[in-house]
């Protein structure tokens, strides 16, 4: 919104600072960061009075779990808040690709909202339907992958662009669209199940949003694209604005999250934020990129497909409990040992990413 100051500008004053995507981005994050600051203590008040008994605990799970019960859940309410609040403010109106993912981003949003109410009030570990949860997510997905497909230039619509090959497209034609639903699906599920415990999900996200951000600023701009050999995507820079919001109200999260956490994001936030990385990286042609910035979302979700598929099959585990990261809590590793280390291992993944930019 505050994009249209510019009109005022006669290119040599203050509002012509509102032209440049980075000083909106950092307008964006704190801005972000600001409103976790303030709703934040409110937000959680209001959910633990709400809630009462909060979030319900596996009886199966790690031993050190039962101790977080009464946690409320649906923080991710305040880092959706957050990101809505400063991409309205900061990012352009007339970007269809910031609409498609603040749209992937609200859907999923509204998805986790009712699998957490579901959860609260029946005081169950099981909310909404997992068909009707999918059903729901691969129906956004769709919406977004077609907004996508229409919106991206003539050469590159349908097309599945690849890492290190600069000259390399795969033409998908219609099979872009159930590409997209995967990338999309799989990227809210994934992260889903990596939030297991205190913060372990939230850095990974905010992690890998900047490098997709960074990306998108990238491959929206000709001389950056011309320079580095990347395929042109007029209009994705400004879903640099949209993650610059995303950090920002993910520390403001962090801040009470971290452990022990006064407020679980719960599917509210998980699914909205997972859905969102996967929406950028259909938008920004990056799909392939997605899988190894997002590198431990992958992990989690393998281990609890290798589990499941290894069980019905042979009655054996091949972990002490799925996702990975319970695994190591069986095992015996602390909490923050678990987070701490998985958090660099993120870091890690997301300049792997980020070096697919220069090497072609």
């Amino acid at each position: 919104m505050l994009y249209w100051l510019t009109a005022l500008s006669d290119g040599g004053d203050v509002f012509n600072l509102f032209n440049y995507i980075t000083v909106r981005a950092g307008g964006a994050f704190f801005t972000a960061l600001t409103f976790g600051f303030v709703f934040g203590p409110r937000l959680i008040r209001v959910l633990r009075a709400r809630q009462g008994k909060g979030q319900p605990i596996r009886e199966d799970g790690p031993e050190g779990h039962i101790a977080k019960a009464g946690t409320p859940t649906m923080g991710g309410l305040l880092i959706v808040g957050a990101l809505l609040t400063s991409t309205l403010l900061w990012a352009r109106w007339d970007n269809h690709f910031v609409w498609m993912v603040l749209f992937v981003t609200l859907g999923y949003g509204l998805i986790g909202f009712a699998d957490d109410y579901a959860k609260v009030k029946k005081q169950t570990t099981a909310g909404v339907s997992g068909k009707l949860r999918l059903g729901l997510g691969f129906v956004i997905a769709l919406i977004a992958g077609y907004w996508a497909w229409a919106v991206h230039p003539e050469d590159l619509a349908g097309q599945l662009a690849f890492p290190i090959f600069k000259e390399l497209l795969l033409p998908l034609g219609i099979l872009f669209l159930p590409f997209a639903m995967i990338v999309i699906v799989g990227a809210a599920n994934a992260v889903n199940l990596t939030d297991g415990l205190d913060g372990l999900a939230i850095m990974p996200v905010m992690i890998a949003a900047g490098t997709l951000g960074v990306i998108a600023y990238v491959v929206g701009r000709v001389d950056f694209t011309e320079e580095l050999g990347l395929h042109y995507v007029p209009g994705t820079g400004e879903l640099m604005v949209f993650t610059a919001g995303l950090i920002g109200g993910g520390l403001g999260f962090l801040w009470y999250n971290a452990p022990p956490a006064a407020v679980f994001m719960g599917d509210t936030g998980s699914l909205a934020l997972g859905g969102a990385l996967g929406a950028i990286a259909v938008a920004s042609k990056h799909e392939i990129v997605l899988a190894v910035v997002g590198g431990l979302f992958v992990v989690e979700a393998l281990s609890v497909i290798i589990q499941v598929f290894y069980y019905k099959r042979t009655g054996k585990r091949v972990f002490l409990m799925a996702p990975i990261h319970h695994h190591y809590e069986k095992k015996g590793w602390a909490e923050p040992q678990i987070v701490i280390r998985f958090w660099i291992i993120a870091l890690i993944l997301a300049l792997i990413g980020l070096a697919t930019l220069k090497v072609r």
